[in-house]
């Protein structure tokens, strides 16, 4: 009895222990999950921006109540001069993505901050920063013109392309709801001079497409077909005319010979 017993627990802890074996299997088989970094309250977003070795921003927006306003926080470690600086504003909506270019080509970094505006007439905003010595200058960005506005709708795509900042986004036609996408995109550039963007329009959309202009019907010149008609005729009456002058000098030959032959006679 006892030995049946025995026998019985050693069994079962064969079966426990190979269990458990299935199971550590299962488990270092199966892929690691990555979780996103969480962001502490009062905070909402962070990017790290870095330019160069030792020269970082660290871009991140936070308040705490409504999500539709709050405020961004630049902090800029100049680890290699040790100087560390920081800069803040007001936030319109919340951020959706920053960007560093040098687009003056100066050596000093500009920081662009792309926020999604709570209203329906911008759409997007941008705050911008070009940074020299530490100190942040604050930049105006231009908003769009009648003409870049026309068909304007929002879903901006903004990127950086050969140290200029791009701008792009569909046209719509009409208004309101009933609004369609016509399936051209508007692009601009975004450049700065003297602190300054500068802004120009670089491809052709259906806003700047030139009408047609149908030619005038070409008038037909029925005075030269006139006169075309009239020197064919004269042409003609001349044709006839010598023609008939030369069968009556023939005709007057032949009677004075007949006249000659009379008087031989």
């Amino acid at each position: 009895m006892n030995n049946r017993f025995y026998l019985l627990i050693l069994t079962a802890c064969t079966i426990i222990a190979g269990c458990n074996n299935s199971d550590d299997k299962k488990t270092d088989s199966a892929p690691p999950v990555v979780k996103k970094p969480v962001i502490m309250q009062p905070f909402r977003y962070h990017k790290l921006i870095e330019v160069s070795p030792g020269n970082d921003f660290d871009v991140l927006s936070w308040g705490r109540g409504s999500q539709a306003v709050g405020s961004f926080l630049i902090l800029h470690s100049d680890s290699s001069g040790m100087k560390y600086t920081t800069t803040t504003g007001d936030l319109d909506g919340s951020i959706v993505d920053v960007y560093n270019a040098d687009m003056d080509m100066d050596g000093n970094p500009e920081i662009l901050i792309q926020a999604k505006a709570t209203d329906t007439t911008n759409y997007a905003v941008i705050y911008a920063f070009e940074f020299t010595n530490g100190k942040a200058n604050k930049l105006d960005f231009p908003k769009l013109t009648s003409a870049q506005k026309k068909g304007y709708r929002g879903s901006d795509n903004f990127y950086i392309q050969e140290g200029k900042f791009m701008r792009e986004f569909p046209i719509y036609d009409g208004n309101g709801k009933d609004a369609k996408p016509t399936g051209a995109k508007r692009l601009l550039q975004y450049g700065l001079r003297n602190n300054e963007f500068t802004v120009q329009q670089v491809s052709k959309d259906s806003t700047l497409k030139s009408k047609t202009i149908a030619a005038p019907p070409v008038k037909t010149n029925s005075t030269t077909k006139k006169t075309s008609t009239s020197t064919q005729s004269t042409s003609s009456t001349k044709k006839k005319k010598k023609s008939d002058e030369s069968s009556s000098t023939t005709h007057k030959k032949k009677k004075k010979k007949h006249h000659h032959s009379s008087d031989d006679n």
